[in-house]
C-alpha cells in the first residue's frame, strides 16, 4: 500500500505509527505538543526513534470527550500537518471522523485519514476519503458495549464499515482495519479483542493495533496513564504475533525495539 511517497508491505511487515495529539485534553499526554515548535521537535523525535507514520489528532477522543467544532479541530491539526510536511519526509495520517476535517487535512497534505468511528459518524467521509484517493484506516466502535456475542458482533459491524466504503468508491487495497480497542467496549471486551486479533484477517485487509496506555492497561495494572509503557509494549508483541501491520503508539522508541525483537523471534525479517 502506499502512504504518502512511500510503499508499505503491509503484507510482510510491521510499521510503528508515532502518535501526535495536539490536543489540550487527551488522556495521556493532553497539551503537550500543542505549540507548534514542539509538535515538530516530537515528530523529528518519533522518526528518529523509528516511527514510519506520524498520527495527528486534533480531538481528544478519551471517554467522556467533547466534541469540537469542525472550525476549531482544522484550526488545530492543519498548520501542525502542514509544517510537519514542509519538514520532514514521512507519512501523515490524520485522525479525525468529520469530513470537513478531512477535506481540510487532504488539502494540507494528510496521507491517511484514520476513522475511529469507522465511516458511521459523518456519511460524508466516505465520499471524501474516495475522491482523495488517500488510503484509510476504518475503526471499530459503538456508542455502547451493547453486544449479544462480542467478537460476532465486531464482525458484523466491520463489515458494515468495509461495506459503506465500497459503495463510497474506496479501493480494496486502500482500507486498513483497527479493532477499536477501548472504543464501545468493556474491560473484558478490550482483552477479547486484543486476545482475538486474528479473527480480523478474514476480511483480507491490514490491521492497526491502537492499545497504546490505553485504560485497559491501567486497569489491568493500576497505573496512570503516563506509567502503562511496559503493559504497551505487551499488547505490541501480542499484535505482532496476531499479524498486525502497524502498530499506533506514544512511545515510539520502546516499541521499535519490542516489535524487531519480537520479529525476531517468531522468523521473520526486521526492516
Amino acid at each position: 500500500m502506499k502512504i504518502g511517497n512511500r510503499e508499505f508491505d503491509l503484507a510482510n511487515e510491521t510499521y510503528v505509527m508515532g502518535i501526535l495529539n495536539v490536543t489540550p485534553d487527551s488522556f495521556s499526554d493532553g497539551g503537550s505538543f500543542r505549540e507548534m515548535d514542539k509538535a515538530l521537535f516530537h515528530t523529528e523525535e518519533m522518526i528518529k526513534e523509528g516511527a514510519a507514520i506520524i498520527d495527528v489528532g486534533g480531538e481528544s477522543t478519551r471517554p467522556g470527550y467533547t466534541i469540537l467544532p469542525d472550525e476549531e479541530e482544522i484550526e488545530r491539526v492543519v498548520p501542525v500537518l502542514e509544517g510537519i510536511k514542509s519538514r520532514f519526509d514521512i507519512p501523515v495520517s490524520l485522525d479525525t471522523y468529520k469530513s470537513r476535517v478531512a477535506l481540510a487535512g487532504i488539502q494540507a497534505g494528510a496521507d491517511l485519514i484514520n476513522d475511529i468511528w469507522g465511516l458511521k459518524y459523518d456519511k460524508e467521509l466516505a465520499g471524501v476519503i474516495a475522491k482523495s484517493g488517500l488510503p484509510c484506516c476504518l475503526m471499530h466502535n459503538r456508542k455502547e458495549p451493547d453486544y449479544q456475542n462480542f467478537m460476532e458482533d465486531v464482525l458484523m459491524d466491520l463489515s458494515e464499515t468495509v461495506a459503506m466504503a465500497e459503495a463510497a468508491g474506496i479501493e480494496d487495497g486502500k482500507i486498513i482495519l483497527d479493532p477499536g480497542v477501548g472504543f464501545g467496549k468493556t474491560y473484558e471486551n478490550n482483552l477479547e479483542i486484543i486476545r482475538c486479533l486474528e479473527e480480523l484477517h478474514a476480511f483480507g485487509y491490514p490491521i492497526l493495533l491502537g492499545a497504546s496506555r490505553k485504560s485497559v492497561i491501567g486497569l489491568t495494572l493500576e497505573l496512570p496513564a503516563d506509567k502503562r509503557v511496559e503493559g504497551t509494549l505487551v499488547t505490541t508483541v501480542f499484535g505482532v504475533q496476531k499479524g498486525c501491520s502497524i502498530i499506533r503508539v506514544h512511545d515510539v522508541k520502546e516499541n521499535v525495539r519490542a516489535v524487531r525483537m519480537t520479529r525476531a523471534i517468531i522468523g521473520k525479517n526486521t526492516e
